[in-house]
């Protein structure tokens, strides 16, 4: 028979309207922020970051076409022919794109995008509402607040620039919550299944959030320690056995995927040179309001924001965040357990060197005391550390917002005015960092000879189709998109991704052929470099490498001067419909 206590908790955990309210307010944030693509969605990517939206237009494509050829989604050979791509050792996203796949079969990668990104900002606001509804205040207002930063802090809107897996957030919370709940007596098994569960799922998301999510964890649990050690001893061993059976299950589930990512075909072992370890977080940043809010502006991208904007929260904020540490520190753990965690994230994303407005100072930072080639650290940014930061004010704006819900407004018209200017005070911190729609730019569609199938009697199975110029990290965007917008029926030279050098060191793109060098210092220069015999002999070479059938040139600033380079290299071209067209089948063999 069900208990009043019972039945109480299920009344509790039953979403009210409140809940219903919050999300669909969610969702409509989301819907905002991306209006710039919505207005015309095949047409439109991030101004920001056009190649990582391009990037992961392909992934979403690469997710559908792994299901409809039921083909192995840690590797593709549709990009980077004939060497390929490990999926794994990339930003993948294979737990958004591989369910995700019929919708980006039935309506495209820009459809698909568009969804997943508002969704996702929308769903890590509501993952967050649900934890602290549930689990950290009384008050549904302030559970919204501080979802709603959660989910649309100015760091997470930034990333959605290009980057939708820094802003799928959504099972952090979950597993936050479920780490805290690991010393249950009596469930060490259940919990440890839910989280192994939960983490790897997330593995199939964004490992670098995981890493940074599991780490705030575990200062977590140490705060809770050293306040707590009394009800810490008790909860020690169903702790220690859930994460035991937590861990274990993860690695079941993901541990051939994991392997497969630093051991499989086209793995790597770090980064050449360590590049992402000096992009520490600026300290000026802190204060300073970032370009996709309603108080930023883009001059700030010329300064201190030629990285990564992962904090931006501005003096008022700042300031509401300090004061909010200050008066509840004596009476909530929560809040000093924030402080703590917000001052060891903070020091820790300064980098190896202390940067201020812009400037490198010679100051040391923790990161110079780090190797580069330290294992799970290799590829971190530091500045990215302080998105546990953001996550911190979240916090501490719900609480701060609970605290003013439960207090009594006393009896007189003082007691009012006071509980009214704490919200103001939030509200008005807050205010300045609604964020705006992204910004977006044109992008022409693929040649009708892609998108209308008119190469397919010119690409036999196993060569590939090589467009001009070939897609890399910094050319070749259009060039991309055609792989992405027709599913992967063709595989293409180069592309925009992360692979081994020939030290097996990673590097971004392909090792560059010396035929798509000759293509983009043409179109860096403008002019057509001398053409000898031994330069079209090296053309014939790469071509066969690439198992090139044909090679294809469609619209482009610098048509006419990449024309003339691959008629120099190969003869005469075709026109066929709305492209200049290289049958190099009887050519190379």
């Amino acid at each position: 028979m069900e208990t009043d206590q019972a039945r109480a908790r299920r009344r509790y955990r039953k979403p009210a309207r409140a809940d219903l309210l919050a999300i669909a307010a969610y969702v409509l944030l989301g819907i905002v922020v991306c209006a710039n693509y919505w207005v015309d969605i095949q047409h439109r990517v991030s101004s920001h970051l056009p190649t990582d939206h391009s990037w992961f237009e392909w992934l979403l494509s690469h997710g559908a076409y792994s299901v409809r050829h039921w083909e192995n989604p840690l590797f593709s050979a549709r990009q980077n022919a004939p060497d390929g791509v490990n999926m794994m050792a990339n930003t993948s996203v294979l737990g958004i794109s591989l369910p995700l796949a019929p919708l980006t079969l039935l309506f495209g990668p820009q459809v698909t995008y568009a969804i997943y990104l508002g969704g996702a900002l929308a769903a890590t606001a509501a993952t967050s509402y649900w934890m602290l509804s549930r689990h950290l205040v009384h008050s549904r207002g302030a559970a919204f607040v501080g979802g709603a930063f959660l989910g649309f802090a100015p760091g997470i809107v930034h990333h959605a620039n290009g980057q939708p897996n820094f802003v799928s957030n959504f099972l952090l919370p979950v597993i936050v919550v479920r780490v805290l709940r690991l010393g249950e007596p009596g469930r060490w098994l259940r919990n440890g299944i839910v989280l192994g569960l939960l983490v790897t799922y997330q593995i199939f998301i964004n490992e670098e959030m995981l890493l940074l999510t599991a780490l705030a964890c575990l200062v977590i649990v140490a705060a809770y320690a050293v306040q707590r050690w009394s009800a810490v001893r008790a909860q020690t061993v169903p702790f220690l056995l859930s994460i035991g059976v937590g861990g274990a299950l993860a690695l079941l589930l993901a541990g051939y995927p994991i392997w497969y990512q630093f051991n499989g075909p086209q793995s790597y072992r770090g980064l050449q040179g360590g590049v992402f370890h000096s992009w520490g977080e600026d300290l000026a940043a802190f204060v300073t309001y970032s370009r996709d809010t309603i108080a930023g502006s883009e001059s700030v991208e010329h300064t201190i924001g030629l990285t990564e904007q992962n904090t931006w929260f501005g003096w008022p904020l700042v300031g509401l965040a300090l004061l909010v540490i200050v008066l509840l520190w004596r009476i909530s753990l929560a809040a000093r357990t924030a402080a703590v965690l917000a001052l060891v994230f903070g020091i820790a994303s300064i980098g190896p060197f202390v940067r201020l407005g812009g400037t490198v100072t010679e100051v040391r930072g923790p990161w110079s005391f780090i190797p580069d080639d330290l294992p799970l650290v290799e590829m971190m940014m530091p500045t990215r550390l302080s998105l546990v930061v953001a996550a911190v004010i979240g916090v501490l704006l719900a609480l701060a917002w609970d605290t003013v819900a439960s207090t009594p407004a006393g009896t007189g018209p003082t007691g009012r005015r006071v509980k009214v200017l704490a919200y103001a005070a939030i509200a008005l911190a807050l205010l300045p960092l609604v964020p705006k729609p992204l910004p977006a730019m044109h992008v022409d569609s693929p040649p009708r000879f892609i998108t209308s199938d008119e190469w397919r009697p010119y690409v036999p199975s196993g060569r590939t189709l090589v467009p001009v110029p070939v897609p890399s990290n910094v050319h070749g965007l259009s060039t991309l998109r055609w792989s992405a917008l027709t599913g992967h029926e063709f595989p293409v030279p180069g592309g925009y991704f992360i692979g081994p050098s020939s030290e097996g060191l990673g590097v971004f793109g392909s090792v560059t052929r010396p035929t798509a060098m000759l293509m983009y210092v043409t179109i860096d220069t403008g002019k057509v470099p001398d053409i000898t015999p031994e330069v079209r002999a090296q053309a014939i070479e790469d071509l066969r490498f690439w198992r090139a059938s044909v090679v294809v040139l469609g619209d482009h600033p610098h048509e006419g001067e990449l024309r003339a380079l691959m008629t120099a290299l190969l003869g005469p071209a075709q026109r066929v419909d709305d492209v200049w067209l290289w049958d190099v089948r009887t050519l190379i063999g």
